[in-house]
């Protein structure tokens, strides 16, 4: 018996479709510990970008980063949920899948981390410098 997933999920409203997307980024952010890390590191970066009084071209670059990492962190809780779900001993062949999306996790942050500093750590010389 072939069935489709619209015959599993029946059409829904944009209304349902937005309030779903909207459950589902705050399950992914209130049910995850990293999520802590990443806005600590966002107000930082957005509170110093303020101070130094960047360029439009350089928040768009930081916003970007910034969403790449919270995305990112959000597949990887969308996989740990998957797995969460399995039984215990269903789990072991999933694990390389979990340390795969941590990894993503980890090189998102690492070149978002590498950009900010390249954004703002010039300017932030210049201000200590020349005060």
């Amino acid at each position: 018996m072939n069935h489709s997933l619209e015959e599993n999920h029946p059409s829904r409203s944009w209304k349902e479709k937005f309030e779903a997307s909207f459950r589902g980024a705050k399950l992914g952010v209130r049910g995850h510990s990293s999520f802590f890390v990443h806005f600590f590191f966002t107000a930082l970066v957005i509170a110093c970008s303020v101070a130094l009084n960047i360029a439009l071209w350089e928040w768009c670059i930081l916003i970007l980063c910034i969403g790449a990492v919270l995305v990112s962190e959000l597949f990887n809780s969308s996989i740990e949920t998957l797995v969460r779900g399995l039984p215990l001993e269903q789990r072991p062949p999933f694990w390389p899948a979990l340390d795969i999306a941590a990894g993503a996790v980890l090189v998102a942050s690492g070149f978002a981390g590498a950009i900010g500093l390249l954004i703002l750590a010039p300017k932030f010389l210049t201000f200590w410098v020349h005060g």
